[in-house]
């Protein structure tokens, strides 16, 4: 059988702490964006969601229009 190590790991309160000491010292590096950047880059994803949500809804709509008719053609 093998001897257990002598090194223990600290318990799970103190490794918490020191990962939450590092979280917060990597988020003091970081290069945060200006306000207007911001709103910028909000409305350009704003905009793109919209126009993809009316190109899906467009195209569902015709093939559902597609799918009824193709459905009642024998009716």
């Amino acid at each position: 059988m093998k001897a257990k190590s002598a090194v223990k790991k600290p318990n799970i309160f103190v490794r918490m702490g020191r990962k939450c000491k590092e979280v917060f010292s990597e988020l003091k590096k970081v290069t945060w964006p200006s306000f207007g950047k911001v709103i910028k880059s909000t409305g350009v994803v704003i905009t793109v969601v919209a126009i993809f949500l009316v190109v899906f809804t467009a195209v569902n709509f015709g093939l559902s229009e597609l799918l009824g008719l193709i459905t009642n053609i024998g009716g």
